[in-house]
């Protein structure tokens, strides 16, 4: 998933999916926590993916799982493209009215606006973006 896109969440906790992502997302997938500070949005396909490779585990390793489970949502896009994003996840973000939605290769994050105009700054620097490409061997 690509790109880079600023909405409102709205009165009701209601995000707008571009249509660029909604056709990877679908019209059903999960959000969680992520290890950065926003939220990863995946599709059916890949969260069901996630949860084969979680079963996979040892049962003694399972448990570290459970915070991107406790914390997930399943979610559906109503007709106009949004989906309800619950306050206890907006609150871990602090998420009150401006998201920016990102595609980030295999799943979608949402970030706060302003926490990712600060983390954009810090990775598009033209260091940081000539090691991602050495290594990458791109």
């Amino acid at each position: 998933m690509t790109g880079n896109f600023e909405h409102k969440v709205d009165a009701k906790g209601r995000l707008f999916i571009p249509s660029t992502l909604r056709g990877e997302l679908g019209e059903v997938f999960h959000v969680t926590i992520s290890t950065e500070d926003c939220l990863n949005a995946y599709s059916n396909e890949s969260w069901e993916r996630f949860l084969d490779n979680v079963k996979s585990l040892p049962l003694s390793q399972q448990h570290k799982m459970r915070p991107f489970f406790s914390n997930a949502s399943r979610c559906e896009l109503d007709s106009q493209g949004r989906f309800l994003l619950s306050q206890k996840l907006r609150d871990r973000i602090g998420l009150v009215k401006d998201a920016t939605v990102v595609g980030a290769g295999p799943f979608a994050q949402i970030w706060n606006t302003e926490t990712f105009k600060r983390v954009d700054e810090l990775e598009t620097t033209t260091e940081n973006l000539i090691e991602v490409m050495d290594m990458l061997n791109f």
